[in-house]
């Protein structure tokens, strides 16, 4: 359990969107950095080996941050975990702004992962203790926005700014800043700080260890396929088209197509109530995602590239939202942050699928590991439609179980 807050207090309702406003700001300072490739590229002379190693060393700092900001989060509390991984989030932004080369780039991504994993893992873990299913739900909601408006708007902002370079960073710095002493002038409610909500403080017992193993079983199957997809439109496929096209717009086309695909997904799920058979459904997205990447080649069209930005979004955000909705449910409410921390780890080691395709294409090539992942991505979907009939027909006998016992004491 947190420590006790005795700081002032303001409305309950007041947290939860301050909670997402960290997010999204915290999903922007991850991801503009994408649409300012090509141009520090250009202006620094990055070669791809080092924009391959910025996303490296991102991962390097953001590992760590994820686990240990989640596995913190449950025994400190949330809100200064949060507010801390935040914070350090923009400085490594700022860092970048006023030093960008490659050794600069190294260094500020390294700093904006360690922040990013933090702010992550304790804010889902937050949301999911003040809003449920909701709230985990909203968490991804709001990061994918965050992933996907900072890229397009950097993208525009390099075009058509004086300082391609300045301006976007200089944007970014000033949102982490803003959203960070949003929440906290918003995000002090009583127990604001601690670890569970009301009526969640129960002990661990013999069932605990069996709750972390469904968990983390129904939700990383899931989270494989979260960036992978992602990163599959927005990195890979943005390579495939310089053929055709370069620049800051390209990469900011793909995250606004992936990303808003992403997030409209989503909530279609939530308004219609598809409940687990979303997770199915992201997993089948992955397999004809990877299956067209495979079929387009080494210089897809812009109609394929669109269409693949699109499905692969989908596959990002119905995999994304059932993982989040597994941790939630099905963690121990002591353990929710290090479960969540794990999560999103898992999802993160998805960003590693460029780099790998690119090292592995002399010996295989680039079409034969695609296939592999799409029949993966069969199997895992099919794996879950299964998982899901199993909890209907269990439900259902829970029900006639129930009927019955209420018609006999009748």
């Amino acid at each position: 359990m947190g420590p006790a807050n005795d700081q002032p207090t303001t409305p309950a309702r007041t947290v939860l969107p301050a909670v997402l406003v960290v997010l999204f700001a915290t999903g922007w300072a991850a991801n503009h950095f994408t649409a300012l490739l090509p141009v520090l590229a250009q202006s620094e002379g990055l070669g791809r080996t080092a924009i391959d190693g910025a996303f490296g060393i991102y991962a390097v700092g953001l590992l760590p941050g994820l686990l240990g900001g989640g596995t913190l989060s449950d025994r400190w509390g949330r809100r200064p975990l949060l507010l801390t991984g935040a914070a350090v989030a923009g400085l490594g932004n700022l860092a970048l702004l006023c030093w960008h080369d490659q050794t600069g780039v190294f260094i500020g991504r390294l700093v904006v992962g360690a922040g990013v994993g933090v702010a992550m893992s304790a804010g889902t873990a937050w949301s999911a203790d003040i809003g449920g299913g909701s709230g985990s739900v909203l968490a991804g909601v709001s990061l994918t926005a965050g992933f996907g408006c900072g890229p397009v708007i950097s993208a525009l902002l390099a075009q058509f700014t004086a300082a391609p370079v300045h301006v976007p960073f200089a944007v970014s710095v000033g949102l982490s800043a803003a959203a960070v002493l949003t929440g906290a002038v918003l995000a002090r409610t009583a127990g604001a700080s601690g670890s569970l909500v009301p009526g969640q403080d129960v002990p661990a017992d013999a069932g605990s260890e069996r709750s972390v193993v469904a968990a983390l079983g129904a939700a990383l199957p899931l989270a494989v396929w979260v960036f992978a997809s992602a990163t599959m439109a927005m990195v890979t496929m943005v390579e495939r088209m310089h053929y055709r096209f370069n620049g800051p717009l390209l990469p900011g086309m793909a995250a606004a197509l992936t990303l808003t695909s992403g997030v409209a997904i989503q909530m279609v799920a939530r308004r219609r109530g598809w409940g687990p058979i979303a997770g199915a459904a992201g997993a089948l997205a992955a397999a004809v995602g990877f299956g067209t990447v495979a079929a387009a080649g080494a210089r897809p069209s812009l109609a394929v590239f669109v269409a693949v930005a699109l499905v692969l979004g989908v596959a990002y955000g119905l995999c994304l939202r059932q993982g989040l909705i597994d941790v939630e449910t099905l963690s121990p409410p002591r353990l929710r942050g290090t479960l969540t921390g794990i999560f999103w780890a898992v999802t993160y080691l998805g960003f590693g699928l460029p780099v790998l395709l690119v090292t592995i294409e002399p010996a295989v090539g680039i079409t034969a590991p695609l296939i592999v992942l799409s029949v993966v991505a069969v199997a895992v979907a099919v794996l879950r439609a299964v998982r899901g009939s199993a909890a209907k027909r269990a439900a259902a006998h829970m029900v006639r179980d129930s009927v019955a016992h209420s018609a006999q004491d009748i």
